[in-house]
């Protein structure tokens, strides 16, 4: 792993991935230290904290090599960036949800919807198999207040438990996706630091494995 830059997301994947990368022997590194520093150099290596969406930015343009990112994130980039391992922690799910009375809680779909969403294009894909006339309505924070206010039909959104949903009266009708934390690495690195890439991914592919099977023992 020596000479590598990797980008680690901010936010709730940020501890998540800092458990993996020491239950895969590549570094002890403790989350709190990224609130002094935003760029750990260990062991050889750098590690750079930036907003879970920048991270595909970072690898794609080569200011580092390799990242840990969720999922869902990539559902909404562009940037050319190679899956390498699922890490398997961080899941949620990308569920659309709408109000109690809704015709959609009945398993009735309108020929009109308005959604409110993070995830744009995610939701263009969900919704491109069926024939709706979808207005999509991107929002940058709490969509679940969108229907209550109606600004919006449902939502589409992320949710690892289901409780803010249901805390704000809406009831899942369908699920778009399953999101896990991911490696991901640029095609450069890939070329011209195969050994110490493919090293990492295969550290850490085991110890998401072994943590896996630990958790179904």
């Amino acid at each position: 792993m020596s000479g590598l830059r990797i980008a680690l997301p901010g936010g709730t994947l940020l501890e998540g991935a800092c458990e993996l990368l020491d239950s895969a022997g590549v570094i002890r590194l403790d989350p709190s230290r990224f609130d002094r520093e935003l760029s750990v150099t260990e062991g050889g290596a750098v590690y750079v904290k930036v907003r879970p969406t920048d991270v595909p930015v970072y690898v794609e343009m080569g200011a580092c090599e390799c990242g840990i990112v969720g999922k869902d994130v990539l559902w909404e980039s562009s940037r050319a960036c190679y899956e390498l391992a699922d890490l398997r922690f961080g899941v949620c799910r990308l569920v659309l949800a709408a109000p109690r009375g809704s015709p959609l809680v009945q398993g009735v779909w309108p020929a009109s919807l308005r959604v409110a969403t993070k995830y744009p294009e995610s939701a263009r894909r969900f919704f491109a198999a069926r024939s709706l006339n979808v207005v999509l309505i991107r929002l940058h924070g709490s969509v679940e207040l969108a229907p209550a206010t109606g600004l919006a039909d449902c939502v589409l959104d992320i949710t690892a438990t289901g409780r803010t949903l249901a805390a704000n009266g809406l009831i899942e009708v369908a699920e778009a996706g399953v999101s896990t934390a991911r490696l991901i690495a640029n095609l450069a690195a890939l070329k011209t630091r195969n050994e110490a890439v493919g090293g990492l991914a295969a550290s850490l592919r085991r110890a998401a494995a072994s943590r896996r099977a630990e958790g179904a023992a």
